[in-house]
């Protein structure tokens, strides 16, 4: 049996093939528009989902939404009916949209899938909707190597639910406990991100890599006003100090005069205020989950927990919990967020609508998160000779020894291999690499090719053979979504002048033999890679590490601030041309910058919409 699934019409829109419960296919709609977190119909990422499968839609036998429409819209209403009159604004804005267009879901999803179709296809017989925090602890749960397993979704709010626990067991999920909005862990974050001057639903992972540089001042405010947390982790917001249930912004002015200021203007110079909310934030954020997941596991008795939703892109979190030990085993969703829904819903109505069998491995099944298109060499050339550029095809072996010497030079590399991943995370498909050991690289990367803050962090892929050596953990780490501190003996001992620095004056100073990636706390977000979900990424490691003695290598997502990450070739090459990497290699073909014409090169950096 082919099932679609489809999440769209809020941010981040995708789109996934499976078949017989194996997962053919996934992808995000913004890798093909160019438009980041593209919440519009994924007609793009349905139809290269299709190319992948080589399957027609008059082939697909269901097809799923990863939500209900209708549940969604009575928790509107209820909302601004339990708020009124505060909200007028916002509900006279929205109600139009809901009332012609979102209501009728079904009736707009028929519409866009006729236009994929080439034949008359009857819709309302293929047509299913899942609900949202199903379609998540689906999404995590089912592709994990577990036959049983406690799940945890946090998220900003799905129909009503905005956390829930479930419990999953063989080919079955059953929710148990739900908190429901406004009550959000997510939001909560989001307001802090608003606050913090970053755009919601975008900057979170911004406050979160700001936070290091900061102190918990705020912890306690934000428990005595902000939310309650009882023991077992459930909590309570207090919504006088919050506007989304009903306004058209976060917070409001009784947030402000808590935290002694009106919210930072975006592109604002960055303050120790914002630097210690991040820190207290997350550390209220922490303690939230790490209290849900003991309670959790006392209440199924579960030795392993999945994790989807939006929160679960916490790695910093994320590595608390393992740090923990609660759970014996964790398994973390690396498209956690609504894009992963499609995924989640179409793999829920395989399980337990169609009751299929399911079978579990050691690995989880999602092939890496590589999942998306992918460009062969023959095509390769073919696009670039079309776009003008100059070239050189090698055998791999000749590509990945050119590679890692230039790496190993200092050059920064734009890496475009395979099958395109599916998720937020760059994962050594759509990459830009460069060496860790350099003390100039995190900022030469953010300010020079990225065009984005000096603060932000980099993440290290390191082999996963390797990663005790290197790296306070002892987990897979294969999805980037696990933080640990880097190992005593990589560390750097901080001089006597760093005593009086604090916030971004700790930014240029050596905390370890791969500053690159060690963030002021010696904390890394770490990428475990693995020899049998990416063997041309491990071989350029390996390589690397011959050369230079490090098995580590700075991978951030190849695009600039405000683009998403890049699909084609040709996505590629003019992000290349646009940015100061010095080298391009896209299957086995290299492309230096120095060789290329001078015509081409553009300026790159105000093309998008800043995040």
């Amino acid at each position: 049996m082919i099932i679609l699934g489809i999440s769209a019409f809020y941010h981040d829109s995708a789109a996934c093939i499976i078949r017989d419960g194996l997962i053919v296919a996934a992808a995000q709609e913004e890798r093909f528009t160019r438009k980041k977190h593209d919440a519009s119909f994924p007609t793009n990422a349905i139809q290269s989902c299709l190319d992948i499968g080589k399957i027609s839609l008059e082939d697909v036998d269901l097809i799923v939404f990863y939500e209900k429409p209708f549940p969604k819209f009575e928790r509107l209403l209820e909302t601004y009916f339990a708020f009124a009159p505060s909200g007028f604004l916002s509900f006279s804005k929205s109600m139009p949209i809901w009332l012609t267009e979102k209501l009728f879901q079904k009736n707009l999803l028929k519409s866009e899938l006729k236009k994929i179709s080439t034949k008359k296809i009857d819709f309302d017989k293929k047509l299913l909707f899942s609900e949202h925090h199903l379609s998540h602890a689906a999404s995590a749960f089912f592709p994990s190597p577990f036959r049983n397993s406690a799940i945890l979704t946090m998220d900003g709010v799905g129909e009503w639910s905005t956390t829930s626990v479930a419990l999953g067991l063989d080919n079955q999920i059953s929710i148990l406990k739900e908190i429901h909005f406004p009550h959000s862990l997510g939001l909560l974050y989001s307001a802090f991100t608003y606050f913090a001057g970053f755009k919601v639903n975008s900057g979170e992972y911004k406050l979160m890599g700001l936070a290091p540089y900061g102190e918990p001042v705020y912890q306690n405010v934000i428990k005595d006003h902000l939310i309650q947390i009882a023991s077992d982790g459930s909590f309570h917001l207090n919504m006088h100090y919050f506007d989304f249930a009903t306004g058209l912004k976060m917070t409001n002015h009784h947030f402000s005069n808590l935290f002694e200021g009106e919210p930072r203007l975006p592109e604002a110079p960055l303050t120790q205020r914002e630097m210690d909310l991040a820190a207290s934030i997350q550390m209220v954020t922490n303690e939230v989950v790490l209290k849900m997941a003991k309670h959790v596991q006392i209440e199924t008795g579960q030795k392993n927990l999945c994790l989807a939703g939006g929160v679960a892109l916490n790695c910093v979190a994320n590595g608390e919990l393992a740090r923990s030990k609660i759970f014996e085993n964790i398994y973390v969703q690396p498209a956690a967020g609504d894009a992963g829904g499609a995924l989640g819903a179409a793999l829920a109505v395989h399980y337990m609508f169609e009751k299929e069998k399911r079978i579990v491995d050691n690995d989880d099944s999602m092939f890496g998160a590589y999942l998306g298109p992918q460009y062969f060499d023959n095509e390769i050339t073919k696009i670039l000779d079309s776009l003008g550029a100059i070239f050189q095809p090698m055998t791999e072996n000749d590509m990945i020894d050119y590679t890692a010497n230039a790496l190993s030079q200092g050059k920064a590399v734009g890496w475009h291999q395979g099958r395109m991943e599916f998720g937020p995370r760059a994962l050594g498909a759509r990459s830009i690499l460069a060496d860790p050991r350099n003390p100039s690289t995190q900022r030469d990367l953010n300010l020079k090719v990225k065009f984005r803050e000096s603060f932000r962090p980099f993440a290290p892929s390191v082999l996963r053979e390797d990663l005790n050596k290197w790296f306070n953990l002892d987990v897979d780490s294969p999805y980037m979504l696990m933080v640990a501190d880097v190992h005593i003996d990589k560390r750097v001992q901080l001089g006597v002048s760093t005593e009086n620095l604090n916030g971004i004056d700790l930014l240029n100073v050596p905390k370890s033999t791969i500053p690159a990636v060690t963030h002021v706390d010696f904390s890394s977000r770490i990428q475990t890679v693995h020899k049998h979900t990416n063997i041309k990424y491990y071989k350029l490691l390996k390589k690397f590490k011959e050369i230079t003695g490090c098995p580590v290598l700075v991978n951030t997502s190849f695009n600039v601030r405000g683009e998403p990450i890049v699909e084609s070739p040709q996505d590629a090459y003019r992000c290349f041309m646009g940015t100061n990497l010095d080298l391009l290699v896209i299957g086995n073909v290299v492309l230096e910058k120095a060789m290329q014409p001078k015509k081409l090169f553009e300026d790159y950096s105000h093309l998008f919409e800043l995040d």
